[in-house]
């Protein structure tokens, strides 16, 4: 994969739980990227990264906000993946070359797939001028027998559930009772979880599943270990809950992300996600050719934007190389 970050910074987590020894955390630091268009806002990214680029089939984590900066981001392209669009406060208006029209509200999924091809815009919503934008933008990777499936788009609003100290949403998979009826090609988990000040949240998690936690706000400790805003910590597969503990005065808030172990390799650059070198090229030569994009990826009706679509970025002069996932099992 191209773009990757530095080593992220790994930490034996030895605090004692019911169950014995607490497993090993990583702490994933995130950097700051523009995210889209020549009016782009400032994102935090902390997938995917050198040493870490997946969380089950979660492949690219950006958290961003609060902001009172204007996302005005022109219809792009997306093979391979589907994203997933959460918002804290804001409103974002979403349109899709598979004719979607779509408000992405705080509290309510969007999750687009793309499959073979498709192409959105984004622009967010400035109806009331004291709103900020504040949210998360996640991808996750379709497995190889599912990642030239048609065009999709799926919305729904999860109800609260009360935890001890904490109330989740549960947008995608099953957890402490909720399960979201949005369909996965992998096993998923997605949720935000909301920590009363000075909560210690135990949560139940299938130890199949490796998990992320993604923080948003507030003085977060995921295993005993801090995780600043915009930080990630990753917890491997094989431990059968995750602990969080609110250590500050006011509320807090996470992404819990989840899913088990994604085995295969996959090449990732700007908007694809593909298999090989050669699927990149063919991506990006389909998009850029004025003629015949349409017939790849479709069109965005409706966006008033000054650019018609944004342009993808030179391809790097060495071969784009597959990275092996850390889950990879070799044939025997």
């Amino acid at each position: 994969m191209s773009n990757l970050e530095t080593a992220p910074a790994e930490v034996a987590c030895r605090a004692s739980w019911d169950a014995g020894i607490s497993p090993v955390v990583e702490v994933l630091r995130p950097r700051e990227v523009p995210l889209g268009g020549p009016r782009a806002i400032r994102v935090q990214r902390t997938l995917p990264q050198r040493q870490r680029s997946l969380i089950g089939a979660w492949c690219f984590v950006d958290h961003y906000g609060p902001t009172s900066a204007h996302m005005d981001v022109p219809p792009h392209p997306h093979t391979g993946l589907q994203t997933v669009s959460w918002l804290f406060s804001g409103e974002v208006e979403h349109r899709d070359s598979a004719g979607v029209h779509a408000m992405v509200r705080p509290g309510e999924l969007n999750l687009t797939t793309a499959g073979a091809g498709i192409c959105h815009s984004e622009v967010s919503i400035d109806s009331d001028r004291s709103a900020v934008l504040h949210g998360a933008q996640l991808w996750v990777a379709l497995p190889d027998a599912d990642r030239d499936t048609g065009r999709d788009f799926a919305h729904y609003r999860p109800p609260v559930v009360s935890l001890p100290g904490a109330v989740a949403r549960v947008f995608l998979g099953e957890l402490a009772g909720s399960r979201s009826p949005v369909p996965t090609h992998t096993p998923l988990l997605g949720a935000q979880i909301d920590l009363d000040a000075g909560a210690v949240l135990d949560l139940d998690v299938d130890p199949a599943f490796e998990h992320g936690v993604l923080c948003d706000a507030g003085d977060i400790e995921m295993c005993g270990i801090a995780l600043a805003v915009a930080d990630l910590g990753y917890q491997g597969p094989g431990s059968p809950s995750v602990r969080l503990n609110n250590l500050g005065k006011r509320p807090a808030r996470v992404l819990l992300l989840g899913g088990t172990p994604f085995t295969e390799e996959l090449v990732m650059w700007w908007n694809f996600v593909g298999r090989s070198h050669d699927d990149i090229v063919t991506y990006r030569r389909l998009w850029q050719d004025g003629n015949s994009f349409e017939d790849r990826f479709g069109a965005v009706q409706g966006y008033r934007g000054s650019v018609a679509r944004l342009p993808a970025p030179p391809l790097p002069a060495a071969r784009l190389r597959p990275r092996p996932s850390p889950n990879r099992r070799e044939p025997e």
